[in-house]
């Protein structure tokens, strides 16, 4: 049920879209199974495998993208076309061209493509409607492109924003390091790399090594930035802080597995304890990163919040 990364984007908080109003939205792009010759379909499909494309609790929602792609191996096209232009030279008399092997590449393609395998990959999506966030939990930058490509699609002048910070995670986590303290209610962990934006992107890794002051100190005075720390919150979750925000290969801690509903049954009751407790433990999160980063900046460059000289 966890999410393992976090893009997090801004939404109006509260944000007043309920769960029905947003299945309506969503219908119109539903995955659908691509048929035998798309090489690549997506869509939105339901997070609990029912006939809903959004599950609601406690003003929280969770989507799920999906998107189905063949493998067809361009190793495997090349082979054929390239067997295919031989029989062709022999047939014709005369070597095949540019253009004719483009366009006997492109046939080969969708004869083949009717037996090539497909795979599905489901991307969550994760909004808090009290708090404000839409929260995609991908890796790469590029699938959390694509979520939120389908989102502005689907729904109608979508109020999305780009989260930023007073202070730049990089020299955030880079001051950090340098004093070797984190920020209130945040630990340093034991993985980290610097790399330097000169001397040919030159990068030095710790994993699973303590973070000597001494040694940090070194580096950044060479001239390295920090571009990825793990940390720890409140003793509750684990994360790794990234330049763009986000928050990658994130953990709960025994502390937090050990609070979920004792009395959920069914699965039903069991994912609803376990969302609810999710979404309320990253929200807070979220919330302490932006503050350790030195708050939210609104679309003027002001602090959300700061009080405003006369």
């Amino acid at each position: 049920m966890w999410f393992k990364n976090l893009q997090i984007h801004r939404l109006p908080a509260p944000w007043s879209v309920t769960p029905e109003q947003l299945e309506q939205s969503l219908a119109a792009h539903a995955f659908q199974p691509g048929s035998r010759l798309e090489m690549q379909t997506q869509g939105w499909a339901s997070p609990r495998d029912n006939d809903s494309l959004v599950v609601g609790i406690n003003r929280q929602m969770l989507l799920l993208f999906r998107t189905e792609k063949k493998l067809l191996p361009a190793s495997v096209v090349n082979q054929v076309t390239k067997a295919r232009a031989v029989e062709l030279e022999e047939q014709q008399g005369y070597k095949v061209g540019r253009k004719q092997m483009k366009e006997l590449k492109e046939q080969i393609t969708d004869e083949l493509l009717p037996r090539a395998f497909s795979i599905r990959r489901d991307t969550r999506v994760w909004i808090d409607t009290v708090n404000g966030w839409l929260v995609i939990d991908a890796a790469s930058q590029t699938l959390g492109d694509e979520v939120l490509g389908l989102l502005v699609k689907s729904i109608d002048r979508l109020p999305l924003r780009t989260l930023r910070v007073a202070q730049s995670p990089v020299a955030a986590m880079t001051n950090w390091l340098l004093s070797g303290d984190a920020p209130g209610g945040f630990t340093l962990d034991q993985d980290t790399e610097l790399r330097s934006p000169t001397q040919g992107n030159a990068t030095v890794r710790y994993v699973g090594h303590s973070l000597d002051v001494d040694d940090m100190r070194r580096h950044i005075e060479a001239g390295k930035q920090c571009m990825k720390l793990a940390m720890t919150w409140s003793d509750r979750v684990s994360f790794v802080l990234t330049p763009t925000l986000s928050l990658k290969r994130i953990a709960a801690l025994d502390v937090l597995k050990e609070a979920s509903d004792p009395t959920a049954q069914n699965d039903d009751e069991i994912f609803e304890s376990d969302f609810t407790l999710m979404s309320g433990e990253l929200a807070k999160l979220i919330a302490d990163v932006v503050d350790a980063l030195g708050g939210e900046l609104d679309e003027q460059g002001a602090v959300v919040g700061e009080a405003v000289a006369a």
